[in-house]
């Protein structure tokens, strides 16, 4: 039924604006698309759990991030980085956004870490971002920049992966494509989230808003960085940094580099034996949450393309498209908005609409970069802007810190305006140009 996914993801979309948990919205939308297909509570809640598993790859890897970036935090060095932002950048506004821009794209193909340093490096911020009156949806949109442009552009670390799953999409389809075509065909959709990012920062956020004047930690108190000076501790740090991109990198597996920066930093004495137990504690405590919710949105994920919904919307789609290039391309990347936002991971909606969007896409005579262009466009689409998305959650994480910030208001809406429509827009035009 095609409007399972219409309806479900409406549900989940709304229920998540009048605040409700975003675990408990996305499983109501998960019943709803079940209930939709004809499905038992029953059936549609066991379908959920069966489904949980595909991204439970994904969760384990964040949970070893998670203990990974506190691993690296109680060395200090994020202290460091810190202090430096701090004496360089206090009163630069606007650099101060395109340098968290710029550090959170390293965290998809320099340093893989992905999500996992926004909770160690955000909060010793907050303060600062107060004080200098940031417009904290502004950093939002900076982080997911960097959390979402890199893999759509860089064949590199996550890019890599991405473009990977885009390649073998389309030739299980009958569709042969290279990597460099791959990657040269996301330049133009990517291009857009650069004009999104100059739109959020030089326009929408320049202006000054208060929040407050303190960040207040647990306790209370207001939180205060440590001066430090760079040891032998912090260079065995970023030995191990090194090692797990070099590690993830030749694996193609972000649990065994994570693991293996983990292990190093045992190894090098960098953590105590005896603090173990905390850091893996503290990492599950900190990832976990994304961690569920991935999981959660892969059984809804699960529930729409095993009860045929993805399939029934694709199919009502192409029944009215026509020949008109400029239409077909409008419609697909629509149903790839709302198919991501439902998921919730681009990564996990591209192997979907690929099987779906290349018989559409040859018999309407797009070229393979045009169907590639429209693959990740609208794999990418969503994944900015939803709630059940890493790319929001791993920016709320960060700036919710002391409870002053809403993951829908704060980061899903600001994101969705400034990421999707200039991505849809770019990869409309990539994809009839190319």
């Amino acid at each position: 039924m095609a409007s399972a996914i219409i309806i479900s993801v409406l549900v989940m979309i709304i229920l998540s604006l009048l605040r409700v948990n975003v675990i408990i919205a996305i499983i109501l939308a998960a019943i709803t698309a079940g209930l939709l297909s004809g499905l038992s509570v029953v059936d549609t809640v066991e379908m959920l759990v069966d489904g949980m598993g595909g991204q439970s790859s994904t969760a384990l890897s964040y949970i070893l991030l998670g203990a990974f970036a506190i691993a690296i935090s109680y060395t200090g060095i994020t202290n460091l980085l810190v202090k430096f932002l701090i004496k360089k950048l206090t009163g630069k506004k606007t650099v101060m956004l395109l340098v968290i821009a710029g550090i959170a794209s390293f965290s998809q193909n320099l340093i893989p870490v992905h999500i996992a340093f926004i909770p160690i490096l955000i909060p010793p911020l907050l303060k600062l971002f107060d004080q200098m009156k940031i417009d904290r949806r502004g950093v939002a949109s900076a982080l997911t920049f960097g959390l979402k442009a890199p893999y759509i552009m860089i064949p590199l670390g996550y890019g890599l992966l991405f473009h990977e799953t885009i390649l073998k999409g389309m030739e299980s389809s009958g569709v042969f494509i290279t990597k460099n075509e791959v990657a040269l065909s996301l330049l133009i959709p990517g291009s857009g989230m650069i004009v999104g990012l100059l739109v959020a920062i030089f326009i929408t956020y320049r202006k000054d808003r208060v929040v407050s004047s303190d960040v207040v930690s647990e306790t209370g108190e207001v939180t205060e960085i440590e001066a430090q000076k760079f040891e032998r501790k912090h260079l065995l740090t970023i030995v191990a940094i090194v090692a797990a991109l070099a590690v993830q990198l030749g694996t193609n597996s972000l649990i065994i580099g994570a693991l293996t920066g983990l292990i190093l930093m045992f190894i090098f004495f960098v953590v105590p034996f005896k603090q173990g137990e905390t850091v893996i504690t503290q990492g599950v405590s900190m990832m976990g949450t994304i961690a569920f919710v991935m999981l959660v949105a892969s059984g809804f994920g699960h529930i729409i393309q095993e009860t045929g919904a993805v399939a029934d919307l694709v199919e009502a789609s192409s029944s009215m498209l026509g020949d008109n290039k400029a239409f077909i391309a409008f419609v697909l990347l629509l149903v790839g908005l709302l198919i991501t936002m439902g998921i919730g991971s681009s990564f996990g909606t591209v192997p979907i609409i690929a099987a779906l969007y290349v018989p559409i896409c040859i018999a309407a005579g797009f070229s393979p970069m045009a169907i590639a262009a429209l693959i990740g466009t609208a794999g990418a689409l969503g994944d900015a802007g939803s709630p059940a998305s890493d790319s929001t959650l791993g920016p709320t994480s960060g700036l919710n810190a002391d409870g002053k910030h809403n993951h829908i208001w704060d980061t899903c809406v600001p994101t969705f305006i400034h990421y999707n429509i200039p991505l849809f827009i770019f990869g409309w035009i990539a994809s009839l140009v190319l």
